[in-house]
Order: structure tokens, then C-alpha cells, then sequence
């Protein structure tokens, strides 16, 4: 998947990919796409990922803490996107490069604060 990356100190904004299951580091982040779902092309176009995010412990000894475990949507990034002190981040798209994503869900996420969403998701 394609996150869009805003680092607050030098103002710059950029695009990663993000393959699912697989860690990503930005920063002193570590982030790991679960889910990543897309309608039927006949329906409006949308992307939601589901990610967890965790701040890494500078000097490496140890895991960090969790700071966003959730549902992102690429149509409303300020709905539910991640606001950490020196970076942003936010879903773009569940391709990565322009490569097809992997098959959508059978239905859409829950949107933040409906019943029905599970941090747990099948490998």
C-alpha cells in the first residue's frame, strides 16, 4: 500500500510503500499494514488500510509503545489518520507502484467508533 509520509520538521511530505504484513520504518515509527481494502470498481473509489503503528525505542533495546491501532481512510485522512509529534501519516492507496492490491474484503470496514472492528486480521 501507498502512505502519504509528512515530517513536521523540515515540512516535507513524501510517499512510502508499505507492502502488508511487512514493517516499515519512518522515523522513530514502525508501521505495519494488516488489512487493506478497496471496492469493486464500479463503486466509488476509496482505500482503507488497517494499520499499527508503534513508536521505536531510540536506543533499540526494547520495543516501543503502540501510538495508533486502527482503520485508515485514503477519502478522509483527517477522520482517522495518525498525528504523532514529528511526523503525520496517512493512507493513499492499497497498490503498491501501481501493482494490482491484494483482493478486496468482503465488505467495507466499520467506519471509527461502529461496532464490528477487529485489530485482528487473517494472515
Amino acid at each position: 500500500m501507498v502512505l502519504r509520509i509528512l515530517e513536521k520538521g523540515p515540512s516535507r511530505a513524501y510517499a512510502v510503500e508499505a507492502p502488508l504484513h511487512t514493517t516499515t520504518r519512518v522515523g522513530p515509527l514502525e508501521i505495519v499494514p494488516t488489512r487493506c481494502w478497496e471496492p469493486p470498481p464500479e463503486d466509488v473509489p476509496e482505500s482503507a488500510a488497517f494499520l499499527v503503528i508503534t513508536e521505536r525505542d531510540p536506543a533499540g533495546r526494547f520495543a516501543g509503545s503502540e501510538v495508533f491501532r486502527g482503520w485508515m481512510f485514503a477519502s478522509s485522512p483527517g477522520l482517522s489518520a495518525l498525528e504523532y509529534p514529528t511526523h503525520d501519516i496517512w493512507v493513499l492507496d492499497c497498490r503498491l507502484g501501481g501493482a494490482p492490491g491484494p483482493e478486496p474484503a468482503t465488505g467495507p470496514p466499520a467506519q471509527p467508533g461502529e461496532s464490528g472492528v477487529s485489530d485482528k486480521s487473517p494472515r
